[in-house]
């Protein structure tokens, strides 16, 4: 598993696991120096920049206080002490960290091996091994049904489909979702973003209308990644309680209930003059460009002078204000000549 080594200081060391990180920004919520920087969310699950969730700022304010790393619901972030000899370094991980807190996500005996949750799985972290017809005569399949919890994010989508109630799990946070339907530009970057499944676009019949964004309670673990993500700030996820009995979770519950940072802007957009074909298709599936003006998403794109993200000008296309884009990328995605993309704009 990559690790980033983001500080490292007499005997300690910050580490990062971008693999385990679900871009939640639970730990710059709680980073009491502001250390910690989160951009670029839907774009890096999109996988459409090369950077990771998290970052860290090189101010030298960081107290090493492991905070970050005790919120974490999935283990991403570590803060480790080198052993007598200053070699080896091992992880600081006891009660007060939430991802040790967390009850591990198990199957028990009664598993049938059937494979439902291994087909619903978000995170693709289910396997069952050896699996094959009993050959005691009964009517069976034996095998062994494996969770992977580096990766498991705890959504409790397997065990709401096992048939036999197997599976048991825990979830990090209780919280409130919500969305203003008129604020949502449908860019969908929530539903590609969220680990744990819990958003989508329902179908729907001609003439009938549908919200723009469905939630799936049961399964939204509240880590506010589909906020972070959001680039026209059309959700907020509020986390009112930890549900595991880690220590001193009260005081988290404190921090954690008051409203996060925005993201930062951690993304600059890049153009390709020559290969623009000049034909508006991110001006107008941009969120930020959308949100504007409805008559700009509607798909008027020549009878509106001003645009606050992109326009075409003169054949193709040119960003008019980097510092109000979303770094969603939907723009990239919907060019039909990669002439737009994101890359990675430096940390101060």
């Amino acid at each position: 598993m990559r690790e980033v080594l983001l500080e490292s200081r007499d005997d300690k060391q910050h580490v990062y696991l971008p693999e385990k990180c679900i871009g939640c920004g639970s730990c710059v919520q709680i980073c009491p120096k502001g250390e910690l920087v989160i951009g670029s969310v839907g774009a890096v699950a999109r996988d459409l920049i090369d950077k990771d969730f998290i970052e860290k700022k090189r101010s030298g304010a960081c107290a090493l206080c492991a905070l970050c790393a005790r919120i974490c619901p999935t283990g991403a972030l570590e803060v480790r002490t080198a052993d007598k000899a200053g070699k080896a370094s091992k992880a600081e991980k006891d009660e007060s960290y939430l991802s040790v807190a967390l009850q591990p996500t198990t199957v028990n005996e009664r598993c049938v091996h059937c494979g439902l949750c291994l087909e619903v799985c978000p995170q693709s972290c289910i396997e069952i091994k050896d699996r094959q017809l009993a050959e005691d005569g009964s009517l069976s399949v034996e095998g062994k049904t494996i969770i992977d919890l580096d990766r498991c994010v705890h959504c409790g989508w397997c065990a709401q489909v096992c048939p036999v109630n197997a599976i048991t799990f825990q979830k990090p946070f209780a919280g409130i979702f919500s969305r203003d339907d008129n604020v949502c530009q449908a860019c969908r970057t929530c539903v590609h973003t969220c680990p744990a499944n819990a958003l989508f676009n329902k179908e729907w019949k001609a003439g009938e209308i549908v919200e723009k964004v469905s939630h799936r309670k049961d399964a939204c673990i509240y880590c506010g990644a589909c906020q972070e993500a959001c680039p026209v700030a059309a959700i907020t996820v509020q986390k009112i309680s930890i549900i595991p009995e880690m220590k001193g979770k009260k005081a988290f519950e404190k921090k954690l209930i008051l409203p996060g940072p925005r993201p930062t802007l951690t993304s600059i957009l890049k153009t390709n003059e020559d290969a623009c074909l000049g034909c508006g298709n991110c001006v107008i599936a941009c969120p930020v460009n959308a949100f504007s003006d409805p008559y700009l998403a509607a798909g008027h794109l020549n009878e509106l002078d001003e645009k606050p993200l992109l326009e075409v000008l003169n054949g193709t296309v040119r960003v008019v204000n980097q510092e109000v884009c979303g770094s969603c990328a939907t723009c990239s995605m919907i060019c039909p000549v990669e002439a737009i993309w994101l890359e990675r704009r430096e940390v101060a």
